[in-house]
């Protein structure tokens, strides 16, 4: 079942960040059809949050979308080369979003593989945000997408989660943001190999 409107739209961007573990993400792009289970994810709390691109309402032609109701894409370029895809939460003019990690690849494997020029199934396949965007065809063409169109959405397939399976921590990368960076608004499941390496403070 495809996540609706409604779920995106909640006001509680942290507790979206943990209910999107388990949860599959899908893209066709270019005609060839992708997805993964969520396995690592990042709360952004907007305006509030130093670590967000909206924080102290902020307002560039990048981060305008972070603005719009929530349920639709937020993909943008870090370092001139990683696509990283967020989904944008609450409702129009709150500029909340969460960060997509990390997935477990499910279908479509070969066609990762290729565009990630890898051979073989590894963890290091998918096990980051820009990789994961890579593997799944993610670009900042899909900018602004909606998540309840043909070519990408978020499912709820069944995945269910005991709170024991889950691990908050601080995010990553995030030291500039001050006390803030200390925050446990980074989520995933313990125990899964393509949670990233990478460590929060």
């Amino acid at each position: 079942m495809i996540l609706s409107p409604s779920f995106y739209r909640q006001e509680d961007v942290v507790q979206i960040a943990r209910s999107l573990l388990g949860k599959v993400l899908v893209t066709k792009v270019e005609g060839s059809y992708t997805s993964g289970i969520i396995v690592e994810t990042e709360a952004y709390e907007g305006i509030t949050d130093k670590a967000s691109h909206a924080f102290g309402g902020r307002r560039t032609s990048r981060t305008e979308i972070m603005y719009e109701n929530g349920g639709v894409a937020y993909v943008y370029l870090c370092y001139g080369i990683h696509h990283l895809f967020n989904v944008i939460t609450h409702t129009k003019g709150v500029p909340h979003a969460v960060l997509i990690r990390a997935i477990e690849p499910l279908k479509g494997l070969e066609i990762m593989l290729k565009r990630r020029h890898k051979l073989l199934l590894k963890p290091t396949l998918t096990n980051g945000p820009g990789v994961l965007s890579q593997a799944l065809g993610i670009t900042t063409k899909l900018n602004g997408k909606s998540l309840q169109g043909a070519d990408l959405f978020i499912e709820d397939i069944g995945i269910s989660l005991l709170p024991e399976n889950i691990v908050a921590t601080t995010r990553v990368g995030v030291a500039y943001a001050g006390k803030d960076a200390l925050l446990p608004y980074r989520f995933y499941i313990q125990g899964n190999a393509f949670v990233g390496k990478a460590k929060g403070l």
